[in-house]
This record gives structure tokens, C-alpha cells and sequence, in this order.
């Protein structure tokens, strides 16, 4: 796809219009332009993302999700929690990886514009009129990738490839089908998921 289907399709996965979800899009599409791969259909690409929550980050992930289309769902995406507007893309093929970030004085910027201080008000992002938020976004899409993104050297890392688990048991507590490698096996010997053996999924 290109950056405007990205753009629509982030737009209806996201739920609002925001500067940070397109900021995601174009650093996903940076990353695997220099990796010279294409969008993940399965798990070929894997991202470690290093934003939190609370904060602006979760859009800018959204928008990296919908380029690389790296997702929870398929498991080819973890989040670090270390707060910055950062990721690593991984071509799980070949190994290689490159790490992304916003340049600093842009996002400083960024955070310094109407938008964010609506926002840090409490207006929702989607009551945030558009003759603010619409300038800002358009200027995200037409940015040259130099002029706000931080893209570091590619780098070699090994790459652990795992099959995909399809066997199922039924727990023998709550009678729900469990993929038996989240089975635990109790004093007597039943077979139990998680929740009724009384522990946390790893």
C-alpha cells in the first residue's frame, strides 16, 4: 500500500485523527524501506517497539502496526515500555534490523503544538477542532523522512523461529479448550489451564 491507503486504513483502525498515528506510518515505512522488505503478512517482520502508554506513543505505535503490519494478534510485535518514540524493525528472514526514532528537536516541537495542548486539557483527540489537527497532519505526510526521523545503522541479530502450537486439550477444571502448551498439570494429575491452576500467563 501506499503512504495514503496506509494513511485511510490507520485512520479506521486507529479511531481518530492525531499527528502522532501518521508519524507512525511514515517511521514504519522508513524502516523497511531501508530494509527493503515488504509489509508482514505473516511473521516475516517482528517490531520492538519502545513506547509506553499514556502518552502520544500509543498512536505513534498504531501507526507502525499499520505499515509493518505487525500486530499483537500475530504475535510479531512486543512493546518495551521505555517510554520513547522509538522501534526496531527485525526481517525475521534474513536478520537484519534497523532501529527508528523520532529526531529529538521534532518531537520537542511536536509536543509544543496546539494539538497537545488541547490535548492537555482533556479534550478527546476527535473533539480537537480540525483547523488544528488537519495542518499538522498534513504536514507529517508531506515531511522528507530526514527532516524528523532518526534512522540508525542496520544491524545483524539472530533470529529464534517458532512453530505455531495447534494442539488442544480441554481443561479438566473448567472444561474450556486450552492450547496445551498453557496446560499445567495438577497434584492429582489433571490437566488445568492457567486460570485454575492459579497462574499467570507467562
Amino acid at each position: 500500500m501506499d503512504l495514503q491507503e496506509l494513511f485511510e486504513t490507520g485512520l479506521k483502525f486507529h479511531g481518530h485523527k492525531c499527528p502522532a498515528m501518521p508519524m507512525g506510518i511514515r517511521a514504519g515505512m522508513a524502516a523497511m524501506k531501508s530494509l527493503n522488505v515488504t509489509r508482514s503478512q505473516d511473521k516475516e517482520l517482528y517490531v520492538k517497539s519502545e513506547t509506553g502508554k499514556g502518552h502520544a506513543a500509543g498512536c505513534f505505535l498504531d501507526g507502525i502496526m499499520t505499515a509493518t503490519g505487525c500486530t499483537y494478534g500475530k504475535s510479531n510485535i512486543e512493546k518495551l515500555y521505555y517510554n520513547k518514540m522509538a522501534f526496531t524493525l527485525i526481517d525475521q528472514i534474513t536478520g537484519r534490523a534497523i532501529r527508528v526514532s523520532l529526531k529529538p528537536d521534532f518531537f520537542e516541537m511536536a509536543l509544543a503544538s496546539p494539538f497537545v495542548r488541547k490535548r492537555e486539557a482533556g479534550v478527546l483527540p476527535q473533539d480537537i477542532e480540525a483547523e488544528i489537527t488537519d495542518p499538522l497532519v498534513s504536514r507529517i505526510l508531506g515531511l522528507k523522512d530526514e527532516d524528523f526521523l532518526e534512522l540508525g545503522e542496520i544491524q545483524s541479530v539472530e533470529v529464534i523461529k517458532e512453530k505455531g502450537i495447534f494442539a488442544t486439550k480441554r481443561c479438566d477444571q473448567c472444561g474450556e479448550v486450552t492450547f496445551e502448551n498453557k496446560l499445567r498439570k495438577t497434584d492429582d494429575g489433571r490437566s488445568v489451564c492457567l486460570p485454575c491452576f492459579g497462574e499467570d500467563a507467562d
